[in-house]
């Protein structure tokens, strides 16, 4: 399923590998109440939340970003053939809802110039490379990959004490093939994009800013994961590495873009997963494009 919008001129396509209601929101968000998840439920439901559950609506995706010049892919997704056995809906996913998802958008894998991705965590690498002939090899076969330098130390450090399943599929193939590019998390490019800092959920974790022809948007990541976010800042994501950091990143983030014309392009927040940030009291919300 694909999803275009302009940026200027720049294009950019939505590329949904999957979404289900498969995430338990009191254990994703271990801050979270009870009593504050009934009190919201109403609004959650049924886009946010799966109706009459606690889990939370992710959606899996990429951002396809086309320039003119270049051809980006903004994270890599899930892969097919990853042994993620915590995640049944990730575990030796052999579907092509992926590369559908590209071919309808009008790209094969040998026209990916470059693979950025905003951090190292699974659901974010899974498709910089695939399986064949039993060995893990660079999907997009033309692309140079872009890592921030400080994340991939990050893992690399953390993968020599104890092996790190999806480093050692999704990463570490492609840095053993010579395809990385490593850049400091507030790198400018020559074409319209740079990135931008945003620690916390990850050592160095980074969004990408496009600006073209007056317009600008902002592929976050996992700078937040759920809408319900935007209104209670405060609560923090499991896979947060610094939950400080994180929150302050998020909050700073938000306050930022809020009530700007810049369009927010989130990772998890469910379809269409593109809008602005808004104020909502103290806090802030989010007002999905129609």
């Amino acid at each position: 399923m694909t999803l275009s919008f302009s940026v200027g001129d720049i294009r950019v396509d939505r590329i949904l590998e999957q979404e289900v209601a498969a995430f338990n929101a009191l254990e994703f968000l271990p801050t979270l109440t009870r009593e504050l998840l009934e009190e919201n439920r109403s609004w959650l439901e049924p886009l946010a939340l799966g109706p009459g559950t606690d889990l939370f609506v992710f959606p899996m995706q990429s951002y396809l970003i086309r320039d003119g010049r270049s051809t980006i892919l903004i994270d890599s997704c899930i892969g097919n053939d990853k042994d993620r056995p915590t995640r049944a809906h990730w575990h030796h996913k052999t579907d092509t809802a992926y590369m559908d998802a590209l071919t309808a958008a009008g790209v094969t894998v040998e026209d990916i110039d470059y693979v950025m991705c905003t951090h190292l965590h699974p659901d974010h690498v899974g498709w910089n490379t695939k399986l064949l002939d039993g060995r893990w090899v660079p999907t997009f076969p033309n692309a140079r990959y872009v890592f921030s330098r400080k994340e991939l130390a990050h893992w690399e450090k953390t993968n020599s004490e104890s092996p790190v399943p999806h480093f050692v599929d999704s990463v570490l193939p492609i840095v053993e093939a010579g395809r990385v590019d490593l850049v400091d998390s507030d790198h400018a490019f020559d074409h319209g994009l740079h990135l931008e800092p945003t620690p916390g959920h990850t050592p160095d974790h980074f969004s990408v800013h496009l600006t073209s022809a007056g317009q600008d948007a902002v592929v976050l990541g996992d700078v937040i994961h759920s809408p319900l976010q935007c209104r209670y800042p405060d609560l923090v994501a499991r896979p947060d590495v610094d939950r400080d950091q994180a929150k302050a990143t998020r909050v700073a983030l938000m306050d930022k873009y809020c009530e700007t014309d810049t369009l927010i392009c989130t990772a998890h927040f469910p379809s269409p997963s593109i809008g602005q940030f808004v104020r909502h009291g103290e806090a802030f919300d989010f007002k999905f494009r129609t």
